[in-house]
C-alpha cells in the first residue's frame, strides 16, 4: 500500500495553506482572539465558496468529491494556521444541513466534547450522535445550555444539557480532529526551530546548544510519527488505526507546544506569542472524540482480539 501524496494531494495541501495565509493571518489570529474566538461569517463563507466543507461531498450533490485522505490534508493546514470554529462540524454536516457545505450555515456537535459545546453561541445547528446516527437540533432546542470558561480563548464553549447522552466513537470526526492536531505539531516545531536559529545567546543562537537541539530533534520525531499514524488511517478507514493516529497526534500536539514554549523561554509564556494558543488548543482537542484513555482501549481491545 503506499501512503505518498500524489500531486493533486500536494497541490490541494498547498492551495490550502495558500488560502489560510491570505485569509487567516497572524492579524486575523489576534483578531479572532480579541473577539473571543467567535466565528467570523465571511471567512466562514469563503472556505465554503474554496470547497473546504464539501471536500467529501459527491460532485453530483455540488461537492468536490474527494475522499478522507484529502480532508485530512485540509484539516492538517487548518490546524498550523489555528483556524478557529467548528470546522469537523460543518464539515461532517455537509449533505446533512442545508448550507453547510457552502459556508452559509456554521453547525457544531453537541456530542464531541463530553458534556460540553464549542462554539454554540455562533452555531445555526447543532448535531447531535445517537446511536451512529446524527440528529439535527438548533440551539433552542437546548435551552439549559449555558457558557462556561474554555481553557482555549480561541474555543468558546457551552455546557451542554443533561439529556444529550455520551455518543459512540465517530472515525471520521475523530481523525479530521487528529489532523489538526498533526498540523498544530508541525507548526510549533517550525516555530521552535526558526526561533532557536534567531535567538541569541552567549554570543550563538540558542539552536548550538545541544539541550535545544534535542528538543527539537524530539519534536521533529514526534510529529513524523504522528504523521504517519494519521496519514495510514485515513487510508484504511480503521478505528483502531484511527484511534492510535488520535492518540499520537495528541501527545505531538501537546508536548511540541510545551517543547516550543521551552524554547522560546521567558518570551514563550507572554501573551503577544503565539506558542500559549497551540497548547491550549491542542488541550481542548485532546478531550475531543476520543480521549487518550478511550483510545488505549481500543487499542487494548485489538490487541486482546488479535491473541
Amino acid at each position: 500500500m503506499d501512503f505518498r501524496l500524489t500531486g493533486d494531494q500536494r497541490a490541494l495541501r498547498s492551495g490550502v495553506r495558500e488560502l489560510l495565509a491570505g485569509r487567516f493571518g497572524r492579524d486575523a489570529l489576534r483578531a479572532a482572539v480579541d473577539r473571543e474566538g467567535t466565528v467570523d461569517r465571511e471567512l466562514w463563507r469563503q472556505l465554503g465558496e474554496a470547497g473546504f466543507f464539501a471536500l467529501r461531498l459527491p460532485e453530483a450533490e455540488g461537492g468536490v468529491g474527494l475522499g478522507l485522505p484529502e480532508a485530512v490534508l485540509a484539516f492538517e493546514e487548518a490546524g498550523r494556521a489555528l483556524l478557529n470554529g467548528p470546522l469537523v462540524a460543518t464539515h461532517l454536516a455537509a449533505g446533512i444541513v442545508p448550507g453547510a457545505a457552502e459556508g452559509g450555515t456554521v453547525v457544531t456537535c453537541a456530542t464531541q466534547l463530553r458534556g460540553h459545546i464549542p462554539h454554540f453561541a455562533d452555531a445555526d445547528v447543532a448535531l447531535v450522535l445517537y446511536d451512529r446516527s446524527w440528529r439535527v437540533r438548533y440551539p433552542k432546542d437546548l435551552p439549559s445550555a449555558r457558557a462556561v470558561r474554555s481553557m482555549d480563548p480561541l474555543t468558546p464553549v457551552h455546557r451542554s444539557s443533561p439529556d444529550i447522552p455520551t455518543a459512540p466513537p465517530h472515525p471520521d470526526g475523530t481523525l479530521l480532529t487528529a489532523a489538526e492536531q498533526l498540523g498544530s505539531a508541525a507548526r510549533t516545531t517550525e516555530a521552535a526551530v526558526q526561533y532557536a536559529k534567531e535567538r541569541q545567546q552567549f554570543g550563538q543562537p540558542v539552536g548550538g546548544f545541544q539541550a535545544v537541539k534535542h528538543l527539537c530533534a524530539q519534536m521533529l520525531v514526534r510529529t513524523e510519527v504522528a504523521r504517519s499514524a494519521v496519514y495510514a488511517a485515513a487510508v484504511t478507514g480503521d478505528l483502531t488505526e484511527i484511534a492510535g493516529a488520535k492518540l499520537l497526534a495528541d501527545e505531538a500536539a501537546v508536548r511540541n507546544a510545551r517543547d516550543c514554549l521551552q524554547v522560546y523561554g521567558g518570551m514563550g509564556f507572554t501573551w503577544e506569542a503565539d506558542v500559549h494558543l497551540h497548547l491550549k488548543r491542542a488541550w481542548l482537542r485532546a478531550q475531543m472524540w476520543l480521549t487518550a484513555a478511550e483510545s488505549e482501549e481500543i487499542q487494548a481491545d485489538a490487541l486482546a482480539s488479535a491473541l
